[in-house]
């Protein structure tokens, strides 16, 4: 009875994780990746549509990303959503595609990117402990209303902590990975 209430918490938990990490992947880190656009959304004629939903995204050089907007109407619309973004490059087009060159990351902005790295992580970890204490609750409802006994309550809090604990030193792997990426020269 217990187990349902932790697998729908570990699922959370995974969630909360995939979540984290896919923020992680649209920070730059000095390098080009299509997913630092992952987080662009476009004014495509009223409508809000995420910038990977209507070009396609490559980086044929380590500094260099190339969109092919599929509609060349569109160019001008995508230009203007990255330069609203917070990545703080300048679109270049020549009609067809639009190319960015990924600056070199400074000392201070290497810094601040490391701050915010370990601020979604404690986000990510808030959410964790916040899944982990509703569950908590839920155990005690049930051994209130009897529907578990104490040893079982005691049993399921110690395999919700051992959950939380592994999600958090996945989160903190996560982030450290990702310091030492952008720290990197």
């Amino acid at each position: 009875m217990y187990q349902d209430v932790i697998e729908q918490a570990v699922n959370k938990m995974e969630k909360t994780k995939e979540v984290y990490r896919q923020e992680l992947a649209s920070l730059r880190a000095g390098r080009a990746n299509p997913k630092l656009l992952d987080r662009i959304t476009v004014d495509y004629y009223g409508t809000h549509t995420p910038l990977n939903q209507m070009a396609n995204i490559m980086a044929p050089e380590p500094r260099i990303l190339t969109i092919s907007v599929w509609d060349q109407k569109a160019i001008p619309m995508v230009e203007k959503a990255i330069q609203k973004s917070d990545l703080g490059m300048n679109p270049a087009n020549d009609g067809k595609v639009i190319r960015l060159v990924v600056p070199e990351l400074t000392e201070e902005r290497r810094k601040d990117l490391t701050k915010m790295v370990w601020k979604s992580a404690e986000e990510a970890k808030v959410a964790v402990r916040s899944i982990r204490r509703d569950a908590m609750e839920q155990f005690k409802k049930m051994k209130k209303s009897s529907d578990i006994t104490e040893d079982d309550q005691r049993k399921a809090e110690d395999e919700m902590q051992k959950a939380t604990d592994s999600a958090i030193k996945d989160i903190d792997q996560m982030g450290q990975e990702k310091e030492k990426e952008i720290l990197s020269v």
